[in-house]
């Protein structure tokens, strides 16, 4: 394996379940070497060695990687070298963010936060016990995790799972539509088969007879040969007319064109149109309107392709449309059928020129153009209709090859429109990098949906109300802290000014009562530092009011007693 492929498979392993592009790798990076800095100057702050500097600079740069990866693991490591180490602090605030989010169920959640937070605070004891008593290290270690960890855990965690939930409800809401648009579907199949059934009932018998008549008269002897002539177009109407109504049946009850639509009852070789269902059949269209006496001429452009059923249909009936409107509205004016065979899709044009004469009164149901509209829509073309400019009339159709517009194996539109679609209105934002952090079970689970009807809007509500209470406890806790540390400096600290006005030979019971006791846990550890006290003396160590040269040194007043009286008194600073 050479290095390029290591160095993609450790990043794979660094992202975890989640994906990691390259703009994530470089934003965690740049957050690595952030933090990384922070730590040394921290560390710098407090008068660490460069080698501490470094390797604390270095340890926290690589938790940081891994937090991603192993977020329980880095969160405890955290908490316990921020006990010893104070530039492990900035790192302690954002593995509690990851860890609160990327820890599945709040039982491993809490053990984790657990575990770091006693870790914290039993490294912070055994580095600072002689100063500090048990009770405060334990509060303010307490306080400082609280603040910096389990709150932006608690944020994190019931923001992600906000996160989940939305995405849960979009899913929920599309997978509804999708059932809407299919109950919607089969509705209206159940009614075109009903419509089919009607038709086939009613129309179908009537054309039926008017089949069986005309084909008796064709053979009476008394008619004439004219008469006979035009008794046979009637037959053949008619029995193409049973032939297009049991085409539109099939359509209607299955959503397809069928092959075998023949006539009832009928051979295939009594089919006056045998392919009067597509494009085929207008050349057959053409020859009829030449029978009647009308003057058409077909044009063919382009190598012939073929169409979806749908659109196959849609061109024939856009033919006999136009022809018909052609007949009634503009008798005797000649008509041009062209069609071109285009490399996308095939274009049908129908003109006719002006009408040699008034064709008076003509009906129409008006619903014809509309019609094919719609039917040119549902397969993705489009029909377009209107005058020429020498008064002539002109529909044009253009239908595509495919059926990119259909919805699959329906021959229908599709059954969801885009701005009914609540995934196109509102898309779900990609969690993390583009994936779910917590599964939804998990968050099922935490937020308490009993039974499965419970409100999902409830679990963020328990999760801002342990916030909120966490913060109140801080608060409070806070506050308790900043008088417990202003009594504790009342007792163990004094201004230089205060330290002068003591005069060496003074009594020991005055002195003692102008000074504080030296009972605070700000003296803890400063009675063993220092010079030498004088043989049999009992000594009182006071911190200063005023901060030192340096954070590591910190100014402290000695006052040594012996035999009721003051024999000494030393200002000198103590290296933390």
């Amino acid at each position: 394996m050479d290095v390029s492929s290591k160095i993609r498979a450790g990043r794979r392993w660094l992202a975890g379940p989640e994906p990691w592009p390259a703009r994530r790798t470089a934003g965690e990076c740049v957050l690595a070497a952030v933090l990384a800095l922070l730590a040394a100057g921290t560390q710098e702050l407090t008068g660490s060695a460069g080698l501490v500097q470094f390797a604390t600079a270095v340890a926290v740069a690589v938790l940081s990687l891994l937090r991603r990866r192993l977020p329980a693991t880095v969160l405890v490591v955290s908490g316990g070298a921020a006990g010893e180490l104070a530039g492990f602090g900035p790192l302690l605030i954002v593995a509690g963010w990851s860890a609160g989010r990327r820890i599945p169920g709040a039982g491993k959640a809490l053990a984790a936060f657990t575990a770091s937070c006693v870790l914290n605070i039993v490294v912070a004891a055994a580095s600072e016990l002689p100063r500090f008593s048990p009770l405060s290290l334990i509060m303010f270690s307490t306080l400082y995790f609280l603040a910096t960890t389990v709150v932006p855990g608690l944020a994190s965690r019931y923001w992600t799972q906000r996160r989940t939930l939305l995405h849960a409800l979009q899913d929920h809401n599309a997978q509804l539509l999708r059932e809407r648009a299919m109950v919607a579907g089969q509705a209206r199949l159940r009614e075109r088969q009903r419509i089919a059934q009607d038709m086939h009932d009613s129309l179908g018998h009537q054309l039926a007879l008017i089949s069986v008549h005309t084909g008796a008269l064709e053979v009476d002897p008394a008619l004439t040969d004219r008469q006979r002539e035009g008794v046979g177009v009637l037959r053949d109407a008619s029995v193409a007319a049973m032939h297009e109504l049991r085409e539109v049946v099939g359509i209607l009850r299955d959503g397809v064109e069928r092959d075998d639509a023949t006539a009832p009852g009928l051979p295939p070789a009594e089919d006056p149109h045998p392919a009067a269902r597509g494009a085929a059949g207008i050349e057959g269209l053409v020859a009829a309107a030449r029978a009647a006496g009308n003057t058409v001429e077909l044009r063919c452009a382009g190598s012939r392709r073929p169409l979806a059923a749908a659109a196959d249909h849609a061109a024939y009936r856009i033919v006999q449309e136009a022809l018909t409107n052609a007949y009634k509205h503009a008798p005797g004016a000649a008509i041009t059928v062209e069609l071109r065979y285009e490399p996308d899709s095939l274009v049908v044009e129908i003109a006719n020129g002006p009408a040699p004469a008034d064709p008076g009164d003509v009906v129409s149901g008006g619903q014809g153009l509309t019609g094919l509209r719609e039917r040119a829509r549902l397969v993705g073309g489009m029909v377009h209709a209107g005058r020429t400019d020498g008064g002539g009339f002109r529909v044009a159709g253009v239908l595509p090859y495919g059926a990119d517009g259909l919805a699959p194996g329906t021959g229908a539109a599709p059954l969801v429109d885009v701005e009914d679609d609540f995934r196109q209105q509102s898309p779900a934002v990609p969690l993390g990098n583009g994936g779910q952090v917590m599964d939804w079970t998990v968050v099922q689970r935490e937020l308490a949906m009993s039974g499965g009807r419970g409100s999902r809007s409830s679990g963020v509500v328990l999760g801002c109300g342990i916030a909120v209470a966490a913060l109140v406890l801080l608060v409070v806790a806070g506050g308790f802290g900043l008088f417990f540390l202003a009594g504790s400096a009342e007792r163990g600290m004094i201004d230089p000014s205060d330290y002068e006005a003591v005069k060496v030979g003074a009594s020991e019971e005055k002195v003692r009562d102008s000074l504080p006791d030296g009972d605070s846990f700000m003296t803890s550890g400063l009675k063993d530092k220092g010079p030498a006290r004088p043989e049999g003396s009992e000594c009182l160590v006071l911190a200063s009011s005023e901060f030192g040269e340096s954070l590591a040194a910190e100014p402290v007043f000695r006052f040594c007693f012996r035999d009721g009286k003051l024999i000494e008194k030393k200002s000198y600073d103590v290296v933390q």
